[in-house]
């Protein structure tokens, strides 16, 4: 569906806009290409350290034996020295926060990577920023149309479509999530430790208040204070994620007492 939201929007540019409109698909393309690239290699900065067995034998072979599972290579595993609890994958790489050590076990820290290595088997980590930098495509054609076109018609079908890509984008990134701890699941060899991560995690959810949103996919919600839900959520809450994961292993169960 995104996709064709964003071809119609490139087909209604080139054709109210001629070559000129062209231009400006390719040059906006190539700049958030270029921008895209800039952002994946200053990913990891100097708060990030590399884990290695020596640190944690405990988390480095609990990551490989659930990678394994997953059919997926041994993610790299960094650890982000910041306090709030946080964790999120881009690439082939885990970013597991010092915040997490504070506030969850181990089983419950190696459900939060579970999480994260759901989101590396379902393709998310390269998925997730190409949809982010659609959007700002989406918007700079958009911008155009509104600018250049004095066509009524056009302007209106270029910014209805932008917001029927934030619709369907914000819809697909929060069903994302959901099939990530569905896959978590699948490689915990204790699929409650998921659950009771994200319970734990709930107290802490006043520390993200401001925390900048990102577009790489992680382990928590965008939560304002007092459980106010926002539209440009792109995370479900704890309390739906819980829920969901309460049904999915109710039905395993169930599904093994029929066989």
């Amino acid at each position: 569906m995104l996709r064709l939201i964003i071809l119609a929007q490139i087909l209604i540019t080139v054709l109210y806009l001629g070559k000129f409109g062209l231009v400006v698909v390719f040059g906006s393309a190539s700049m958030l290409l270029l921008m895209y690239l800039w952002v994946t290699r200053h990913s990891l900065k100097r708060e990030h350290s590399k884990l290695k067995w020596e640190d944690m034998p405990w988390l480095y072979d609990g990551i490989a034996r659930m990678a394994n599972k997953a059919g997926i290579g041994m993610p790299y595993v960094y650890i982000l020295d910041d306090y709030i609890p946080n964790a999120y994958s881009f690439g082939n790489s885990i970013v597991l926060s010092l915040g997490l050590f504070e506030v969850l076990d181990r089983e419950q820290i190696l459900g939060v990577a579970a999480h994260e290595i759901g989101h590396i088997k379902n393709g998310d980590t390269l998925i997730f920023p190409i949809i982010a930098y659609g959007r700002y495509f989406m918007l700079f054609l958009a911008g155009a149309i509104s600018l250049i076109v004095h066509s009524t018609i056009a302007v209106l079908a270029s910014l209805g479509l932008y917001m029927l890509y934030e619709i369907e984008r914000l819809k697909f990134l929060k069903e994302r999530e959901f099939k990530a701890d569905e896959t978590a699941l699948y490689l915990l060899d204790r699929p409650f430790s998921l659950k009771e991560a994200l319970e734990e995690l709930k107290y802490y959810e006043d520390l993200r208040i401001n925390v900048r949103a990102s577009a790489l996919p992680g382990i928590e919600p965008n939560i304002e204070r007092k459980q106010k839900k926002s539209f440009m959520d792109t995370h479900p809450s704890y309390d739906e994620r819980i829920w969901r994961i309460l049904a999915e292993i109710e039905g395993a169960m169930f599904r093994d007492t029929l066989k």
